[in-house]
């Protein structure tokens, strides 16, 4: 009997010891990572720009970043490790300006951006086509006719009608132009006899016919004759642009001009836990012609800038003001090399109707940022600044201007004052600075994005970079290119004093763009406690040749600790 209760003893010993190995053991899990990286070349980005070997992620957040040999001594039985062969991870990416949702209609609407000639885009049009039934629309995807095309010009309504006479055809641009063919301008009831609208026009040829070319507010019109999409096509949409960018390495994206419609989808996705790429939302209502419906608008359920989480949230209200280079819409100072008259550019609203605007925002603590790109026309975006400023500090609200892309050094100065962000777009010069330089001169071209100058008068940390997607190409390592070297596809240079060094063009797409929307101490950098937001690059950003900076590739991008791309 005292045997028995001897083996029984020991073999409880034995079962007890097993269970303490097994919870201890599972104790060890659940305070392991689920992924890390070793092997690699961090560059962490942080303040002292640390680089790594190594980093440990659980929960979504960076656990630990150090050597290969202390993030190893981590791993658990759960933990998925890669090695990575020694190459380059980089902070999660951020496209401070994009309209992303175009990276999803592929399937949707025609594209354009493809086209070198009229017949090119006729061609695409009539082949599109040929997919529909006759009355069904026709979309076409971003494109810009004046530096895309042979002819440099947009296409006629008749044009468009030899190729889709049975459906109506509403062509988007890069913004500010769009073209119509017949029907579309019958359905949206335009024609000839129709006035047109403050701010805007429905180009007419020498007989007095509508060309089916629409400038700035024309567009609306048109637009809002277009059948909108399903839900579910919006959502693919959505989702499928997500996974576009994150092929790129992005991570993050501030969209540029949201409507109510395309918040709404964007929440059902992140509340589906289906994200993939967080969203700041730059709301753009239509300004109505009273104000007070501007300010029932901005008062609202009472959210503002800042409302959301780590998906999803209000970064602040858009406004336009002015045009663009290459559409010689934008504000100038000087009259236009080839004005026949005092020309200067198309604000799409007076100075004081802009400050009404932005001083009820302010009100109801929303942020604004402004697209602008004209010297004359930042200028009164900064007069509206500062006398909202005077009614309700702004100076620490980080009040934007978009695009700014003609900025001047006392602008900038008067814009640092005010707590000011700038957030530009070099890569619009990638296939447009020959089109800037013939329509404003190679002065104004060589001056165009003047980023080092932006840096050395404001502060690396009060600007961001972006795309201005589809108006330009998404691709962040094409526009960090273009910084760092200054170069069109055909090697010219334009403004090459304004070039800056790698690193800082890497924290305007990183530690600088997290900024944007106040989530500096959360991402933007690879440090503990930060989400866990990274990208394996195909190539050391920092040694490559110059002209290889553009061909690398993200070959392993990674949002909230989640593996979203693997090329």
């Amino acid at each position: 009997m005292f045997g028995k209760l001897k083996a029984l003893s020991v073999l409880g010993v034995g079962v007890y010891l097993a269970s303490a190995t097994y919870a201890a053991a599972q104790q060890a899990d659940l305070n392991s990572p689920d992924l890390v990286l070793i092997n690699a070349k961090i560059l962490t980005m942080d303040a002292s720009s640390s680089v790594a070997e190594a980093t440990a992620i659980r929960d979504g957040k960076i656990l630990a970043v150090g050597t290969s040999a202390s993030i190893k001594a981590l791993i658990g039985t759960q933990t998925r490790v890669f090695d990575v062969g020694g190459k380059t991870v980089v902070p999660g990416l951020i496209d401070t300006h994009a309209h992303f949702k175009a990276a999803g209609m592929a399937e949707y609407v025609v594209n354009m951006s493809r086209a070198k000639t009229v017949a090119e885009a006729l061609d695409a049009i009539r082949t599109f086509a040929g997919k529909k039934k006759p009355g069904e629309w026709i979309i076409g995807g971003a494109w810009h006719p004046p530096s895309q095309l042979a002819e440099k010009r947009y296409l006629t309504r008749q044009e468009i009608d030899s190729v889709a006479p049975s459906n109506p055809v509403y062509l988007r641009t890069v913004g500010h132009f769009s073209m119509a063919n017949s029907m579309a301008l019958q359905s949206a009831g335009v024609d000839k006899s129709t006035a047109n609208p403050g701010g805007g026009s429905f180009e007419r040829d020498a007989a007095g016919e509508l060309t089916g070319v629409l400038v700035e507010t024309a567009i609306d019109r048109v637009e809002k004759a277009v059948p909108p999409w399903s839900d579910e096509d919006e959502i693919q949409q959505f989702k499928l642009a997500e996974s576009v960018l994150n092929g790129f390495g992005i991570t993050s994206a501030v969209e540029g001009a949201t409507e109510a419609r395309d918040i709404r989808t964007l929440q059902k996705i992140a509340l589906a836990k289906e994200a993939t790429l967080r969203v700041g939302l730059m709301f753009r209502p239509e300004p109505p012609a009273e104000m007070a419906a501007w300010e029932a608008i901005m008062s609202g359920n009472g959210a503002s800038s800042g409302f959301g989480d780590d998906w999803l949230k209000f970064a602040g209200i858009k406004i336009f003001y002015d045009g663009g280079m290459t559409l010689k819409t934008a504000l100038m100072r000087d009259v236009y090399p080839d004005s026949h008259d005092d020309y200067h550019g198309i604000a799409q609203q007076t100075p004081e109707r802009l400050k009404q605007l932005i001083s009820i925002c302010n009100r109801y603590n929303w942020r604004v940022g402004v697209h602008v790109v004209g010297d004359l026309g930042i200028d009164q975006v900064l007069d509206a600044f500062e006398a909202a400023d005077k009614e309700k500090s702004i100076r620490d609200r980080r009040f934007i201007l978009i695009h700014a892309s003609l900025i001047r050094p006392e602008q900038m100065e008067r814009a640092h004052k005010l707590g000011v962000r700038i957030d530009f777009q070099n890569v619009f010069m990638w296939d447009k600075a020959a089109t800037v330089e013939r329509f404003l001169g190679r002065a104004v071209a060589d001056r165009a994005l003047p980023t080092k100058t932006l840096i050395d008068k404001m502060g690396l940390d009060n600007l961001g970079a972006g795309t201005d997607f589809p108006v330009n190409p998404i691709n962040p390592l094409l526009n960090m290119y273009i910084m760092v070297t200054r170069k069109d596809p055909n090697g010219n240079v334009y403004g090459a004093s304004e070039a800056i060094s790698r690193e800082q063009a890497l924290r305007l797409y990183t530690s600088a763009a997290a900024r944007y929307t106040f989530e500096e101490a959360k991402k933007g950098t690879l440090e503990p406690g930060k989400l866990a937001d990274l990208v394996v690059l195909s190539a050391d950003y920092m040694t490559v040749p110059e002209d290889q900076i553009k061909d690398i590739k993200a070959s392993i991008t990674v949002v909230g600790g989640k593996v979203v791309f693997q090329r």
